[in-house]
């Protein structure tokens, strides 16, 4: 069995520090920045679908 993943150091840090900036913006700020964060979540996975599209030749 695989072992599973886990945040570097480094990248608990920077949790710690997005999570110490979220809790000290207003609601609408955060709703906000969600939405925005889907929609970039979102272009990234359409950008890795087509980036393997070109990669395998599909």
């Amino acid at each position: 069995m695989s072992k599973p993943v886990e945040l570097s150091l480094e990248q608990k840090f920077n949790l710690r520090s997005f999570e110490s900036q979220v809790q000290k913006m207003s609601r609408e700020q955060a709703q906000e920045f969600l939405i925005k964060l889907y929609e970039q979540m979102m272009m990234r996975e359409t950008m890795y679908k087509e980036v393997l599209k070109h990669e395998w030749g599909l």
